[in-house]
């Protein structure tokens, strides 16, 4: 708050110090040029009997006007040098405008001057993460898109102009549907996330019991974790939550699925549920593969996969959407991980 203070009281000062030092300057200027005017015998500051009242008025007028003529070309230099910074930052909102985001301002001397270049800067480069993220995302939607496409019409040419055994055509008919089921699958989820990005509120909230919510989906999830014989460690207290259940299961859904996928065979996964002071505690710790800080960077970005072989089956949006709907119920999701030795997530709802 200080701070705040300090800074825009120097703005104003430096505006009372321009004003000031423009009449200041214009005074002695004046000055000084009269004296000079009368030395060199143009006019005469003192009035002489001799002169008229006409003539009276016209030295004045001649003062008067040449006081205007000199504070005007001393106001328009000075506030020529003045505003230079603000032209500098308005020719660098025209480049970012035409799309130049590496474009920094460096502003020195003033304090809003200094927070206003500290802000554009940070402005371009979180403009220019989001150009990089939208073209990533372009990218790998354009690529989750087209292999399962490229691969069903590859095994549909196959089945059409080659004479196969009917071992031949039954596997190449099951990767085909294997294939139509993932990019089904895809475009679920996708729309999914545009539907919660396009929410701001969610409505139907009604109170239910978060630990039975959390018990029925690990049951769901029950042919995913036992294939991999994960066990599931449970320490749940009785929590009543109000929201909309069925949005709320996501939550879990995804983050038990993103557990799974990243433990190893005969792994580990604890999931606790609590409440502190007011506020729900979830969380679920893995001791699988963890996360790199890169990978922690960018975990909730669209179509990010840590795994770049794309060796863990996903499509790098269900921990976007989790993101999203825990936004949606004004909670907090907080990450820990370490590679090598598994990852925790935790969501904070309030009550």
């Amino acid at each position: 708050m200080r701070d705040f203070f300090r800074k825009r009281i120097s703005l104003t000062i430096t505006l009372v110090m321009f004003v000031f030092g423009v009449l200041v300057a214009t005074f002695l200027l004046l000055i000084g040029g009269g004296f000079l005017l009368q030395y060199l015998g143009v006019i005469s500051l003192a009035p002489s009997p001799n002169q008229g009242l006409g003539e009276r008025l016209l030295s004045i007028l001649f003062l008067f006007g040449l006081c205007v003529l000199i504070g005007t070309s001393l106001t328009a230099f000075l506030s020529k040098k003045a505003l230079n910074p603000i032209r500098k930052v308005i020719d660098s909102i025209h480049r970012v405008a035409d799309g130049d985001f590496s474009v920094k301002v460096n502003l020195k001397g003033i304090g809003e001057l200094e927070e206003l270049s500290e802000s554009f800067n940070k402005m371009t480069k979180e403009l220019a993460g989001i150009e990089t993220l939208r073209s990533d995302f372009i990218n790998n939607f354009s690529h989750e898109f087209k292999t399962p496409i490229v691969s069903v019409r590859g095994f549909a040419k196959i089945l059409k102009e080659n004479p196969l055994s009917e071992e031949d055509r039954q596997e190449y008919l099951d990767i085909i549907i294997k294939e139509s089921e993932r990019l089904a699958t895809l475009s679920t989820n996708v729309l999914t996330l545009a539907k919660y990005e396009n929410l701001e509120i969610l409505m139907d909230k009604n109170p239910f019991r978060l630990d039975e919510q959390i018990r029925r989906t690990i049951i769901l999830m029950e042919p995913k974790w036992s294939v991999k014989a994960i066990t599931i460690n449970l320490k749940l207290e009785e929590v009543v939550y109000s929201g909309n259940e069925e949005v709320i299961q996501q939550i879990w859904i995804n983050l038990l699925d993103n557990a799974i996928k990243f433990s190893h065979t005969d792994g580990l996964i604890e999931i606790t549920l609590a409440i502190f002071n007011e506020e729900i505690h979830f969380s679920i710790q893995d001791h699988g593969v963890g996360m790199d800080e890169h990978t922690k960077a960018h975990l909730f970005d669209k179509f990010f996969q840590g795994d770049s072989s794309h060796a863990k089956k996903g499509y790098g949006l269900g921990l976007p959407l989790v993101k999203r709907i825990v936004e949606l119920c004004q909670g907090d999701i907080i990450v820990n991980s370490e590679q090598g030795r598994g990852s925790k997530l935790t969501v904070v709802l309030y009550k």
